[in-house]
């Protein structure tokens, strides 16, 4: 009782010290498609995911809530971002007994694809094509420390690319979830992403020939333009999420997220999932609540878990976010659990 209530106050003080401040700092990060969320199950309860995470979704959200599947599963989610910004996400995980829960990832974003190249000699086009996006593929490893208290890591590789030039870095993230019987399992979480290297492009692109020296004649010497180094988003969330019915057919979740950001205002998700017989879900949620400036608000998700085989199950969700004046984005899942 006494651990009870020391974590509890440990997750109060860490949440009432993300809303200590009140600060914009948006447009100082890169790699911003790690921003992008994954998962239709997540999404369409408002992104309120850090306590509820138990699918490879949890890679994204917490970690540690990779640990809460004793099986293999395998886990593709494609996304419509706005901007015709296209995201994709693919996952594999494999329960080891004694050991723990590992498995790999990837995440590829295309933000441009095939557009022309332009100049100011050749404003129409100088007949090339370039792409830009980003890429990340990583490690991650999830483990129940005791039967009510479990941690997850993820090590990463970061590549964002536009035509010649490409930036590279590494990350880590971590999360832990904790679980006390009350309210049909009360469970609190906290994890943090992107904690690592800064980027800086780099590439043949900034290259240039200067002449140096008086008049034209000066000598000519290859120079190559430094571009800044810039922060990865680092995310760090506090997530609270309970049973608040739980039927023997029917199941209704709530869950609520505090998220501070390194390059925004915080912001909270509120999210709700039912659940009929754990095979049809509904969901919804608002997200981003009180973050300066934002389009985000209602999502709404619809889910199907179904055994095909005594061995294999198949979870196809899909989820709508309303994005304002941007319209909205849909994303859609598949997953295999044996």
């Amino acid at each position: 009782m006494k651990q009870n209530k020391l974590i509890v106050f440990i997750f109060l003080v860490a949440t009432m010290q993300m809303f200590a401040q009140d600060i914009s700092k948006a447009g100082i990060t890169a790699a911003q498609f790690l921003k992008i969320g994954i998962g239709p199950r997540a999404i369409g309860m408002g992104a309120a995911f850090a306590a509820t995470a138990d699918d490879l979704s949890a890679i994204y959200w917490n970690p540690a809530g990779v640990a809460e599947s004793h099986s293999n599963q395998v886990y593709f989610n494609h996304t419509d971002w706005i901007a015709d910004v296209s995201n994709d996400f693919a996952a594999i995980a494999s329960y080891i007994p004694d050991v723990g829960t590992v498995g790999a990832f990837i995440i590829v974003s295309k933000s441009i694809d095939g557009e022309v190249v332009r100049t100011n000699d050749k404003p129409e086009g100088t007949g090339e094509l370039f792409d830009a996006g980003g890429i990340s593929i990583g490690l991650t490893f999830a483990r129940n420390l005791t039967d009510n208290f479990s941690i997850g890591f993820n090590a990463k590789y970061i590549q964002e690319s536009i035509w010649h030039m490409k930036a590279d870095g590494f990350a880590f993230d971590m999360g832990v979830l904790y679980k006390i019987n009350v309210l049909n399992e009360l469970r609190l979480a906290a994890s943090v992403a992107n904690f690592g290297t800064k980027m800086q492009l780099d590439g043949r692109d900034i290259l240039e020939i200067k002449s140096v020296g008086e008049g034209s004649q000066g000598n000519l010497i290859n120079t190559k333009i430094e571009l800044g180094k810039y922060d990865l988003p680092l995310l760090f969330r506090v997530g609270v999420a309970a049973d608040v019915i739980k039927e023997s057919s029917f199941r209704v979740t709530a869950a609520v997220d505090a998220i501070h950001p390194n390059d925004h205002t915080e912001y909270l998700n509120l999210g709700t999932e039912f659940a009929w017989n754990e095979i049809l879900f509904a969901r919804a949620g608002l997200k981003s609540l009180f973050e300066k400036e934002t389009e985000q608000g209602l999502t709404l998700g619809v889910g199907l878990n179904y055994k095909l085989v005594d061995v294999v199950n198949v979870m196809i969700d899909y989820a709508y976010q309303d994005f304002g004046r941007m319209k909205n984005v849909h994303y859609l899942s598949l997953g295999f659990k044996f």
